[in-house]
């Protein structure tokens, strides 16, 4: 049977990619619930060979092709050449995947994918595995997980900006930058600007000013103002927040990726999501969601205030 023929219908889905620690277990946990109570059939792929404790099961798991343990003991490679061999050797047993994900047909599938930044920034293997996906008839998109706190350090923001563009210009896939835990967010601290600021990703002169308040980022200036050019010429660069204990926030969410991978739902999944939001939602969704995140942010630091003068 040849390959194409064996992926002749459609399949919709999500590559999650982003750090380690931004949460990319978590949304696919949250994502497949959510879209689940919206009538949608759902399967997780585990892609990380280093995800040993996984929360939930997976309908497809990495470690029956190859584990990071295994590799590393074996090979005697470390935890970060471990990962690139075992991304490698995925890529290699291509057919594995394939005669795999044969079961999952008529599923919208999450894939759960490690945490290494090289991997989305300029190695290959990992971009030819979603290449492979692609000519399989796997309408993707890259949801890229980043946490928020990095909003509260100019510096850290400037460097995930830098990040994010760089992965969506190696990953060549659609893109949905998503800026995970919005509830934590008020634990790092005090935003400089609103939260518009970050998810639109405005007027960058205004952080590398802030920057210059800091004695230490007052001497790299010109190499921040040159950094802040090459986002804005590309004007790629936009984030959703995402809180995925909130249903307004996760519905946002997936709204920006059904619109990146061309995913249409019928009827019966948006009366299905009319009832599970029982609400309705303006048209400006984006901006009321965002404003919303804001607001709690806003009203946490106030709250935060209180407290310090009532100590006084």
């Amino acid at each position: 049977m040849s390959e194409g023929s064996r992926g002749s219908s459609l399949a919709f889905g999500q590559v999650v990619i982003g750090p380690p620690g931004s949460g990319k277990t978590t949304y696919c946990q949250a994502m497949s619930a959510f879209l689940g109570r919206l009538g949608r059939s759902v399967a997780v792929v585990n892609l990380d060979p280093a995800n040993e404790a996984l929360p939930c099961p997976c309908a497809l798991d990495i470690a029956e092709l190859v584990t990071l343990p295994d590799v590393m003991a074996s090979l005697g490679l470390g935890p970060n050449g471990g990962l690139i061999y075992c991304m490698e050797y995925l890529e290699a047993n291509a057919d594995w995947l394939r005669d795999r994900l044969q079961a999952l047909r008529g599923h919208y599938v999450l894939f759960d994918c490690p945490g290494q930044v090289e991997l989305y920034t300029h190695h290959q293997a990992l971009k030819n595995v979603f290449a492979q996906l692609a000519k399989w008839n796997f309408r993707l998109a890259a949801v890229h997980l980043v946490d928020s706190h990095y909003c509260t350090d100019p510096g850290k923001f400037i460097s995930v900006l830098c990040t994010s563009l760089s992965t969506m210009l190696h990953v060549e896939l659609p893109h949905v930058n998503v800026l995970s835990k919005m509830d934590l967010i008020e634990q790092y601290g005090k935003l400089a600007f609103n939260l518009d600021y970050y998810t639109e990703v405005l007027d960058l002169s205004y952080l590398v000013d802030h920057l210059a308040s800091d004695p230490f980022f007052r001497n790299f200036r010109r190499l921040n103002e040159k950094l802040v050019e090459v986002i804005e010429d590309y004007s790629l660069v936009s984030f959703v927040p995402l809180n995925v204990q909130d249903k307004q926030s996760m519905r946002q969410v997936m709204q920006a990726v059904d619109k990146a991978n061309g995913y249409s739902f019928g009827d019966q999944e948006h009366r299905s999501l009319e009832a599970l939001m029982s609400a309705a939602v303006g048209a400006d969704f984006h901006f009321s969601s965002t404003l919303a995140v804001q607001e709690k942010y806003v009203q946490s630091q106030d709250k935060a205030v209180e407290e310090e003068v009532m100590d006084l």
